[in-house]
């Protein structure tokens, strides 16, 4: 009965992991805006998996979490359809991972997460590694933390 009830909760939630986007770093193995999920919930490893391509980086290995977000104004929906999109702001939600890794070199992997995927992914990472994230902001610690 539990696994079938394990199974419903995965359906229900899309998938295992945070919906995300690749968008800079130092990994080569993705293009710039490479989609995917960032998954926590192995217990050794953060995983980001893109149909083509996955990358893993031991927990172990992770020494830097950062959150920050980014908002915009809606200029160009304003100028197309309403100057009331001027008041309407745009969040963009980014997690940069800094790791080590085989050779003992710096690496950083930065990521835009779905606005409703920030904090599993960030109460993940916490608990995984077991390093506090480090937000931009009072507006990042705000929509990280609730």
């Amino acid at each position: 009965m539990r696994i079938l009830i394990a199974i419903g909760a995965v359906c229900l939630a899309g998938g295992i992991g945070g919906r995300a986007e690749y968008v800079g770093g130092t990994a080569s193995d993705f293009s710039e805006r490479a989609g995917g999920r960032l998954i926590t919930v192995d217990a050794s490893r953060l995983r980001f998996q893109t149909p083509k391509k996955t990358i893993e980086v031991p927990y172990g290995k992770i020494h830097t979490l950062e959150y920050g977000q980014k908002v915009d104004r809606r200029y160009v929906s304003a100028v197309l359809l309403s100057p009331l999109f001027l008041l309407a702001r745009s969040r963009k939600h980014f997690l940069t991972v800094g790791y080590t890794d085989e050779e003992g070199g710096d690496q950083a992997l930065i990521f835009r997460v779905e606005k409703g995927d920030v904090r599993s992914v960030l109460a993940g990472l916490e608990a995984r590694t077991g390093r506090k994230v480090t937000y931009q902001d009072d507006e990042a610690r705000k929509a990280g933390k609730g």
